[in-house]
């Protein structure tokens, strides 16, 4: 970087490189994570009384006194064109150090996430249950959620309230007004957020991630009573969702548990990110595995019988449901990414290039149909 190094050149940064944070360590040059990857800027590493000259500008007396005695401090900081961060600085070596995150303004849509149709039919057709996406951490949760609030914030009049740590997009109240609690700043946790979140009436809830038995139980109580629940896990599949549900859990309570998510889910959605080929518009793109409730599903999921799922999911393309394979398969037919990349990321290589040589075969037998015709 030319010039000084300051905390809002810093930030103001961000944008421009797309980068989800910023770390500032003593001892270190400033870090950005762009892409999910750690990057250094190109500037002198900062010595400890230098990080904190740097991020004295952030505090007022208030934070002050509270870091002061913490030893750490969260807060929120805006910019001039609406980004949001989410602000830690924390002590360490005697010195300050900072974790921040940018909460972007611009929500992107099912279409340049480049997600199949069967998100925005789960979305449009849907207005109470519960609702999962999941996966592991950085394949775009988040982000997908984002968009299938921002679908209901934009055609539908409904209150909606987020509970997340942290906030990473900012919902601008359209049509729906929307109300986002972030824990440590605004609201001390989640077990504190969920218990007043019924005082507020709330239409649709969004939970940004279902950690334990108090947010997974919050979650389906909430979606018994008629309220839309939005909620993710770290899970690799729509499989393993159940499994980590019922481990929240004693195994007293599993009949319990099963009963209700039968009553109440209305579909997960699985995903992982894909490196797309090179000159692709974008530089990844999700496989996806979708789970829809019909009356196969919550009669498997009521009496137990999970591992059935896999061919219930299989057996309902025409319904939206689809596993893994099948989106590999269509990414590498679209030619969005390398057979190498989806072989690398299937579950099942076997069944994923079965799957392709199926897809050469039928594509083999159109153009022959389509030439004899001729």
């Amino acid at each position: 970087m030319q010039g000084p190094v300051t905390i809002f050149g810093l930030m103001a940064a961000m944008k421009k490189y797309d980068a989800s944070d910023l770390h500032i360590r003593a001892g270190l040059p400033p870090y950005y994570r762009i892409g999910g990857y750690l990057k250094e800027v190109n500037s002198a590493p900062l010595t400890g009384d230098e990080t904190d000259h740097l991020l004295q500008p952030l505090f007022n007396e208030r934070l002050q006194a509270r870091f002061d005695e913490n030893g750490d401090v969260d807060f929120a900081q805006w910019d001039n064109e609406g980004d949001r961060f989410r602000v830690n600085i924390f002590r360490a070596g005697g010195h300050m150090n900072a974790a921040i995150r940018r909460v972007k303004s611009d929500i992107p849509t099912y279409e340049v996430l480049h997600l199949p149709p069967i998100y925005e039919k789960l979305i449009s057709q849907t207005h109470e249950g519960l609702v999962l996406v999941v996966g592991v951490t950085g394949c775009g949760k988040s982000t997908t959620l984002a968009a299938m609030i921002e679908h209901i914030n934009e055609t539908r009049s409904k209150n909606i309230i987020t509970i997340e740590d942290p906030v990473e997009y900012h919902f601008e109240s359209r049509q729906s007004i929307v109300a986002q609690r972030e824990i440590g700043i605004d609201v001390i946790d989640y077990a504190s957020a969920l218990k007043y979140m019924v005082r507020q009436d709330p239409d649709v809830v969004f939970i940004g991630e279902m950690r334990d038995h108090g947010t997974v139980l919050a979650a389906i109580q909430a979606a018994e009573t008629g309220h839309l629940v939005f909620g993710s896990m770290h899970t690799a599949d729509t499989m393993q969702s159940f499994n980590r549900i019922l481990e929240f859990f004693p195994q007293s309570e599993h009949g319990f548990v099963r009963h209700a998510l039968a009553n109440t889910l209305k579909g997960i959605c699985a995903q992982r990110l894909l490196p797309a080929v090179e000159g692709f518009e974008v530089t990844r793109v999700p496989a996806t595995e979708v789970l829809l409730s019909n009356a196969v599903v919550r009669e498997k999921i009521r009496e137990g019988e999970d591992e059935d799922l896999p061919a219930v999911i299989n057996g309902s393309l025409e319904e939206g449901m689809h596993s893994y394979t099948w989106s590999l398969a269509g990414l590498v037919e679209k030619e969005w990414v390398t057979k190498h990349d989806a072989m690398i990321y299937a579950p099942n290589q076997s069944a994923l290039d079965s799957a392709l040589k199926g897809l050469q075969v039928k594509a083999q037998t159109l153009v022959s149909r389509v030439r004899s015709s001729g």
